[in-house]
């Protein structure tokens, strides 16, 4: 009996050990199952900003290649989420442009973010943000669970439109073909995709069109409605084509302007949230000719070429974004810049435009521009380039040139498409021959474009495209090196002498080196004083860098006094009453003692004037009246050098304040 309880409890122990052996070993594979997965870092575009990611604290892996200038940063250290994340990183030191992990952590935003230039990126200046973010290196911390997949404020993340807008967009089959899969992509509440290019529907005659007004045509200003379109166009006519009556059967499209088919319309895909090109970022109007001459069939030419533009510009708040204007008689915003934020958006708005009828007044409406148009209600961004793209059939019916000189020198880059010149016999009514080069921004032939029939508008959609978002090459971008009347005031007393005075004279010329000088970009002037004052050379004497350099360099001294006082009233009155209204006015006071006369008050009325005004002291000047003379706050706008040979340090101190002042401005 005995043994067989033993042997019982043999087995017993036995099962137990089994048991617990086998459980182990359960609990190890169940360990092992329940593992947590690896941490996978997002890989992310350069053009990212942080402010799209909604996750408070991420690690992300950036690319080589984004210390390009296009990246905007905003800020040192502490950066706004306007900003592109690794851009920021670079700048900081946390990556160099070969790129890598980095570490993002949000924080609130600040009342102001200072500009620097490190590690090859210059960080712009931002007034207060609603957010901001600071960068490390990209290493976990400790109790912190990081995402793997990132959230996107906008729909879909810049990874998975970049997957969509790759994929191959094929035919549908033809019967006795192999089927091809065709993938579309749906917009929510539509019924079917946008194409390339689109039939717009035949509008009815606008009213004032040469078809249905009255109104008589300007003399010499062809009617444009029947040379072209008319099925009994003359033999004779230089304008007669053979397929001229064929063009507009019932039931075709043009296909030489840009139509194809309805039913060979091909498929593209559609992203709502698209925020839009980057790498284009301009605020772009298109002055658009609604007038009689043009006819209907014209204007509906021309509609079709803005949506194709439309169709090639992505456009979204973070790239190009664009207005319409019609002239006629009378120019009238069809919308402005920030009414449309898609390219899908924008070319449904096209298609509703009308036509107004009247006269060609060009002059008119880029005046109308100029003053209306590229305003911060109106939806101009102010760091985004201003560019105004005019289109003309023939010739205008007013003067452009001085309309679009006040334009280019408002920062606003003219572009021309004109389209079928004037014939020999139709130049004697044109009343500014070569408007076209008198009006745009530069006459090299990258702000024009001839077409020489409407027939032809369309070929010229890509070149357009291409040179609007070419932004190093928009010469009339307003830049903080542009954009300003310099007025030199300069200390000629007996205390300088002669030695010293060609030192201050080589201090100014290094000064005028860093602006680009023109008579539309910056203009230099300069006056001396001792107890007395001379102009040495106004701001409209001299339009080119060389002969400002040289006539810098052909300065006298004068000797005598120091009377500051009087040479800022001086230079208020024979120096900066000749700077242009739409010009930033910028005075450089160069002195190296105290003034004999009163400064506060001609202090005071510079400031009053809209002077900005830069005080910079040598050796005995006084430094509670450089204060005085300078532009609030005093810190930045005043300067201070114990010695002569000292100069040349606060030249690029000079220049950097002058550029994060113009920064921290609206640039129209």
């Amino acid at each position: 009996m005995g043994v067989v309880v033993l042997t019982m409890k043999a087995a017993v122990i036995e099962m137990v050990l089994v048991l617990l052996v086998t459980g182990i070993h359960s609990n190890k594979e169940m360990t092992k199952k329940i593992k947590r997965p690896k941490f996978t870092v997002p890989q992310i575009n350069c053009d990212v900003k942080a402010g799209k990611i909604i996750n408070p604290e991420f690690i992300v892996k950036c690319p080589a290649g984004c210390q390009d200038p296009k990246y905007h940063v905003y800020g040192t250290n502490v950066y706004a989420s306007s900003s592109s994340v690794c851009a920021a990183a670079v700048h900081s030191g946390v990556l160099d442009n070969s790129g890598g992990k980095v570490l993002v952590q949000k924080v609130a935003g600040q009342s102001g973010y200072r500009e620097s230039y490190s590690n090859g990126i210059q960080s712009l200046s931002l007034p207060r943000w609603r957010e901001s973010f600071v960068v490390s290196e990209g290493k976990p911390q400790k109790g912190v669970t990081y995402p793997s997949a990132l959230t996107y404020s906008s729909a879909k993340s810049p990874a998975a439109k970049a997957d969509e807008t790759t994929k191959a967009y094929q035919k549908p089959s033809v019967p006795g073909t192999t089927a091809q899969p065709v993938t579309l992509m749906q917009v929510p509440g539509t019924t079917s995709a946008e194409g390339t290019h689109t039939t717009l529907p035949k509008p009815s005659p606008p009213a004032g069109s040469a078809a249905s007004s009255p109104r008589p045509q300007p003399v010499g200003h062809r009617s444009r409605e029947l040379d072209l379109w008319s099925t009994t166009t003359s033999q004779n006519s230089p304008r007669a084509n053979p397929g001229d009556t064929d063009l507009w059967k019932p039931g075709s499209v043009l296909l030489d302007a840009g139509f194809v088919p309805n039913e060979e319309t091909s498929t593209q895909p559609l992203d709502p949230a698209s925020q839009g090109d980057p790498s284009c970022k301009v605020d772009l109007a298109f002055l658009i000719d609604g007038s009689s001459s043009i006819g209907s069939r014209r204007f509906r030419i021309q509609k079709q070429f803005l949506a194709d533009v439309a169709q090639a510009l992505d456009i979204g708040p973070a790239g190009p974004l664009v207005g319409v204007v019609q002239y006629g008689d009378n120019p009238a915003t069809q919308f402005n810049l920030k009414t449309h934020m898609s390219s899908r958006d924008l070319k449904a708005a096209i298609e509703k435009i009308t036509q107004r009828g009247g006269l060609s007044n060009v002059g008119r409406a880029i005046s109308f521009v100029t003053k209306n148009f590229f305003s911060k209600a109106n939806g101009n961004r102010g760091g985004a380039p201003n560019v105004a793209v005019v289109l003309v059939d023939g010739w205008p019916t007013d003067k452009v040139e001085e309309a679009s000189r006040l334009a280019r020198e408002s920062g606003i880059n003219i572009f021309f498409i004109t389209m079928e010149g004037a014939a020999e016999h139709e130049k004697p009514y044109v009343m500014e021959p070569n408007f076209a080069s008198k009006a745009v921004c530069r006459t090299n032939g990258f702000y024009s474009i001839s077409v020489p029939s409407w027939l032809s508008l369309h070929k010229s959609v890509q070149p357009l495209v291409k040179r609007v978002c070419d932004t190093d090459r928009l010469a009339c971008s307003k830049t903080c090196f542009n954009s300003a009347d310099v007025g030199f005031v300069i200390d000629g007393s007996s205390s300088v002498g002669t030695g010293h005075f060609r030192t201050v004279l080589q201090f100014v010329a290094n000064l005028s080196r860093e602006f680009e000088i023109s008579d539309t970009d910056t203009r230099i002037g300069a006056v001396q004083y001792t107890y007395e004052q001379r102009l040495e050379f106004g701001f409209d004497t001299y339009s080119t860098k060389p002969d400002i350099l040289n006539a810098i360099k052909r300065v006298g001294y004068w000797s005598g006094g120091t009377s500051t006082g009087a040479a800022i009233n001086y230079a208020l009155e024979q120096l900066f009453k000749e700077s242009k209204p739409n010009k930033r006015k910028l005075m450089i006071l160069i002195t190296d003692g105290k003034s004999y006369d009163d400064i506060r008050i001609p202090a005071m009325a510079a400031h009053h004037k809209g002077v900005i005004t830069y005080a910079v002291g040598i050796a005995w000047a006084a430094q509670d009246e450089l204060d005085v003379i300078a532009t609030h706050p005093a810190k930045d706008h005043a300067f201070f050098v114990d010695e002569f040979d000292n100069l040349y340090k606060l030249v690029p101190k000079v220049i950097q304040n002058i550029c994060t002042e113009f920064n921290s401005q609206p640039r129209n």
